[in-house]
């Protein structure tokens, strides 16, 4: 069994004990609304005014958190509203223990301990989830997860107008000239076109695509199609900037990672920041179309082996006349 299986058994065993504690507020909450004097009669509470308004409030309480928890993917936040809730319990029980003797004292005895033995289970769901969603979240960060769709957004602000970025990125056999990863991209048919893109270990993947919605100018929307071994769809939005001359640029992409080797494969492809990787992609798109090429920094590497990215062209001093205009603005 690999690594990341068993995480993904872990996640999936605090998830399920998660809704089992929910069950378990339910079910105290409903009882305790229901039948409070019979829960007061149990725990060995007395009957004054306090309790009888006390008892109610607590079930309410254990709704809330049943409510959460059975709701919520945030297993781990409510978990710990739980605890927090446990050890209001546990304090006011040690108030009436100290002030009964008896019968009532045995109970609440009995009542104090299964609380304690809930407030361990509730402690352990809480640091069991709160550690599986960080470790989630960087797994997802990193592009790494054995299963279920990766979700990547990333914007920029082009200045030309919305039209001439669509039309740049409509002619897909561009796409390669800022989207590092890809080597080529051939159009197939009027929606239809064939991707290649370099993979680790010197290999390459290929896979069909579609363009499933479109409207000129504004958006495209695309989708892998056949048997891609990463199944994968994107869109993008050209929304006219405020200034009346730029475009904003809003990519989303999805791709699902299989687990073994190909998910491994996929994991060193997108990189260890695949959401800096996308935005990086956009800065070149920005530049390709302001510019007509890229720009880099001297103290970046050279070309798509160093950096997979597009060839670069050095930063260059400005010129005087440059220096002048940018000294009369």
């Amino acid at each position: 069994m690999t690594h990341s299986t068993r995480g993904q058994e872990k996640h999936d065993e605090v998830r399920r004990r998660g809704r089992g504690l929910g069950w378990l507020s339910f079910a105290l909450g409903v009882v305790q609304l229901a039948a409070p004097g019979t829960v007061r009669r149990i725990s060995g509470v007395d009957d004054s005014a306090r309790s009888r308004a006390v008892v109610p409030v607590v079930g309410a309480r254990e709704l809330v958190h049943a409510a959460g928890l059975l709701t919520s993917r945030r297993k781990g936040a409510w978990a710990w509203t739980r605890v927090a809730g446990d050890a209001m319990d546990l304090a006011a029980l040690g108030m009436a223990l100290a002030h009964r003797g008896g019968h009532r004292r045995r109970r609440l005895v009995g009542v104090t301990g299964a609380v304690a033995g809930i407030t361990a289970l509730d402690l352990l769901t809480a640091v069991q989830a709160t550690r599986a969603a960080r470790t989630s979240s960087v797994q997802e960060a990193r592009g790494v997860r054995t299963g279920g769709p990766v979700k990547l957004t990333a914007t920029t602000t082009i200045r030309k107008p919305a039209t001439d970025v669509y039309a740049f990125w409509r002619d897909l056999e561009n796409l390669p000239t800022f989207m590092a990863h890809l080597e080529q991209v051939r159009t197939t048919g009027d929606r239809t076109s064939h991707w290649s893109a370099s993979a680790p270990f010197g290999k390459e993947v290929e896979w069909d695509a579609e363009i499933t919605d479109e409207t000129p100018g504004e958006k495209i929307s695309w989708r892998s199609t056949g048997k891609a071994a990463v199944p994968n769809a994107g869109a993008v939005h050209f929304v006219p900037a405020p200034d009346g001359v730029s475009t904003e640029v809003h990519v989303t992409l999805v791709y699902e990672v299989p687990g073994g080797a190909i998910g491994k494969a996929v994991a060193k492809y997108f990189g260890e920041e695949p959401h800096q990787q996308l935005d990086d992609e956009l800065r070149r798109l920005k530049q390709v179309l302001e510019t007509g090429e890229v720009v880099r920094s001297d103290g970046a590497p050279w070309g798509k082996r160093a950096r997979r990215e597009f060839p670069q062209r050095p930063a260059q001093p400005l010129s005087e006349s440059e220096l002048a205009k940018g000294a009369d603005a």
